[in-house]
């Protein structure tokens, strides 16, 4: 890749602007070239504006004349890029938006929901269904899906599916005319309230406290295979030989998986544990009961290489209590840590569906409170994801550790509460409490107990 770099003063600086002009046209018309304007110490603020690759004319034209309109710059004969057509001031700018995807009913068919009555998953049914698109509601109980679902919605077929059994997930993408995505909230969580502590914390991650494996590791990779031998074609979708996409074309995901932060930080070596406390001391990676965020990493990882195009997501701490409808904060390399309402976690695994540039990428989110501010959520996730790296980047390993590093220092601004501390937080302590000193329902920190209850 060529970077191009020069200046644009306050004075008329006829080679500067000429050079301008050239590097604007060659950034026009080469995909490898990105063109960097600095702006001179003279202006008010001193930066740096960087156009993508293939930057429009218009786009690199409309820079120089902004930086130059603000200081009354004219070309002898005439204003400074003339010929390039003023825009509207209601335009908004595509640095950080763009319009809203199509409509997801105009791309997909139908979609499966796996775990589609759990706490996150029944939200998804009904985002889905609040956009016309039709819905495969794969459920265990459908006693309990009648009761927390709408079977009365003509979208919504719902199908009892063993996810531990590989040949019932692929029968079920194949019933009637088929689905040709899929979103995986599948746990294993029950709602009873006579289920103990324990058993809904291991539940949470697709982990039975029996001998038998995890269901991600059975009703994962076969929902990734029966869409992938379904070869979908059209509607924006691959020819189902992306292989697990990368990022790289314009396929969008067909199989969404909802993980969770903190899956890799068991596996940290002790230095970069020290080195990033606040990701890797907080309750759940520090107790890991049963060895359960490995098993959603192993997951991912099977995810990964099913030969279909892909996406997963790993949210920050699941909180109802959460303001919905809030600012997602996307990051990589597993370091975020914070809180995010199921609501708006529905509604990305949802979005996500209709977004090329999350194929192929694993990324972790919560969200910002609205309360104080004007945060509102963008009208696409185009633009944040599009930033981020697939998981192929760097031969595989993701991101640098210095990359990784740089973005814990960030994240770790972004936390809630005043003490911003999440190493000291107990298992069921809230950042209130943590910040009013008060004990968290499970105990002191080093010292929870979990509430066992007997039916």
């Amino acid at each position: 890749m060529t970077i191009f770099t020069t200046m644009v003063t306050n004075k008329l600086n006829a080679s500067a602007l000429a050079v301008a002009v050239v590097v604007a046209a060659i950034a026009a018309a080469s995909p490898d070239v990105v063109c960097a304007f600095r702006l001179s110490p003279s202006y008010s603020s001193s930066q740096r504006v960087l156009l993508p690759p293939s930057s429009p004319a218009s786009t690199v034209g409309d820079v120089i004349r902004s930086a130059a309109r603000d200081k009354q710059m004219r070309w002898p004969h005439g204003p400074l890029f003339s010929s390039v057509p003023e825009r509207s001031s209601s335009s908004s700018s595509t640095v950080n938006s763009s319009p809203p995807p199509p409509p997801l009913s105009t791309l997909v068919n139908r979609v499966a929901v796996a775990g589609a009555t759990g706490r996150t998953g029944r939200y998804v049914v009904e985002e889905l269904l609040r956009r016309n698109v039709r819905v495969l509601a794969m459920v265990r109980d459908v006693d309990k899906a009648n009761d927390v679902l709408d079977p009365t919605n003509e979208y919504l077929t719902i199908r009892r599916t063993d996810l531990g059994d590989r040949d019932d997930v692929i029968s079920a993408l194949n019933d009637d005319d088929g689905c040709d995505a899929a979103i995986w909230c599948a746990t294993g969580f029950s709602d009873s309230p006579d289920q103990s502590w324990l058993a809904r914390l291991t539940a949470l991650f697709g982990f039975a406290t029996n001998s038998k494996a995890s269901i991600d590791a059975v009703g994962l990779p076969a929902l990734g295979e029966g869409l992938a031998k379904r070869g979908v074609g059209g509607s924006g979708y691959g020819d189902g030989g992306g292989g697990g996409g990368g990022g790289g074309n314009a396929s969008l995901p067909r199989v969404v998986m909802l993980s969770s932060a903190g899956v890799t930080r068991p596996d940290w070596s002790d230095e970069k544990k020290k080195a990033l406390e606040g990701s890797a001391a907080i309750p759940i990676v520090r107790l890991n009961p049963f060895g359960i965020l490995g098993l959603k990493k192993e997951s991912e990882e099977r995810l990964r290489t099913c030969g279909v195009d892909y996406c997963i997501f790993r949210p920050c701490g699941l909180n109802d209590n959460w303001s919905p409808n809030q600012r997602p904060i996307f990051s990589q390399g597993d370091v975020a840590v914070g809180r995010i309402n199921r609501m708006d976690v529905a509604r990305i695994l949802v979005d996500i569906l209709s977004t090329p540039e999350a194929t192929g990428k694993t990324f972790e989110a919560f969200s910002i409170a609205n309360s104080e501010g004007y945060y509102p959520p963008a009208p696409s996730l185009g633009p944040a994801l599009a930033r981020l790296v697939p998981d192929d980047h760097n031969a595989g390993r993701g991101l640098s550790e210095e990359s990784v590093r740089v973005t814990y220092a960030l994240m770790q601004q972004l936390l809630p509460g005043e003490k911003q501390d999440p190493a000291r937080l107990a298992m069921g302590q809230t950042y209130e409490q943590l910040d009013r000193d008060e004990r968290g329902r499970l105990g002191e920190r080093g010292t929870e107990v979990a509430p066992i209850r007997t039916t």
